[in-house]
């Protein structure tokens, strides 16, 4: 039979065991959702509301948004919850216009509030909400395999091929700034590729993230994608552009959910990226660059 000390030993220990237990989520583990419930409306608003306030440029789009968050909290609050998240993001950078625009307050101010659009959900999410579902993985020790190198050479190519294309074809080229500079040129190279990487940290690793905790993943993919585009017809990305841009978000998601690798899958979005700024240069000087086939 046990020591009355070992006893009241044990007891002592228990407590301190279960005060420094981990806490679970605010309002709880994520509910899978359907596309057509309460909930998968309620996710759909909200890409209706980034549709209204990016594409059309709208400011009816808070409504939807708005909408979105409140079904979301009656469908799931977990879904509200992070339905929630996504809505603070998207508010952050509806604060700008996110035309092209590379002059230097412009400049700093874009990239000030695109980085809070990634750092303010991401506190909230784990200090406030105390949640850890939004994450930046690197697959450290796990070198590439020929077929992402394969990859990442297909995109190269295809980029070459069809994005001078669109650009001069569309006229889409004119909505970025016709640099002449040194100091023009660096910042509109900084700017595409900064704005890039910024794409993956929001959309991939914020936005599809959190959506694919309550919807599969297709659902999850799609609705992401709807807002990711958006974004990129404000950024300039117009006539038939979001004919590359909704098949690149699809596929961008299906490359970071295969694999969960951040750094590959923004090394695929910055080479496709660094074709975007060649082939914008060469679309308003084309003595400059004559490296394309059009």
């Amino acid at each position: 039979m046990p020591e009355p000390e070992d006893h009241a030993a044990r007891s002592d220990a228990a407590p301190r065991t279960a005060r420094t237990a981990p806490a679970g989520p605010l309002f709880g583990p994520p509910v899978p959702q359907r596309l057509l419930s309460p909930g998968g409306l309620a996710a759909a608003l909200v890409a209706a509301g980034a549709v209204l306030i990016f594409a059309l440029m709208s400011p009816w789009g808070y409504a939807p948004l708005l909408a979105g968050v409140v079904l979301g909290f009656a469908a799931s609050r977990p879904l509200g919850r992070d339905l929630g998240l996504i809505v603070l993001g998207l508010g952050i950078i509806s604060t700008i216009s996110v035309e092209a625009d590379i002059s230097w307050p412009n400049f700093l101010l874009m990239g000030g509030v695109l980085t809070a659009a990634v750092l303010v959900p991401y506190v909230v999410h784990r200090w406030a909400l105390l949640d850890h579902a939004i994450r930046f993985p690197r697959r450290q020790g796990r070198p590439w395999s020929r077929l992402e190198w394969g990859w990442l050479a297909f995109v190269l190519v295809t980029a070459y091929l069809v994005l001078p294309f669109y650009f001069l074809r569309s006229g889409s080229y004119e909505n970025w700034p016709a640099v002449s500079t040194p100091s023009e040129i660096g910042r509109l190279f900084v700017g595409v590729n900064a704005v890039g990487i910024w794409d993956e940290l929001f959309f991939i690793c914020t936005v599809f993230t959190l959506l694919a905790r309550h919807f599969p993943f297709w659902t999850a993919n799609a609705l992401t994608s709807v807002i990711f585009v958006s974004f990129l017809w404000e950024l300039g990305y117009r006539s038939w552009g979001p004919l590359l841009t909704i098949p690149f978000a699809l596929v961008q998601a299906v490359i970071f959910t295969r694999t969960k690798s951040l750094p590959y899958t923004i090394t695929v979005h910055l080479l496709f990226d660094f074709v975007v700024f060649l082939a914008i240069v060469h679309a308003h000087h084309p003595h400059w660059l004559p490296i394309f086939l059009y």
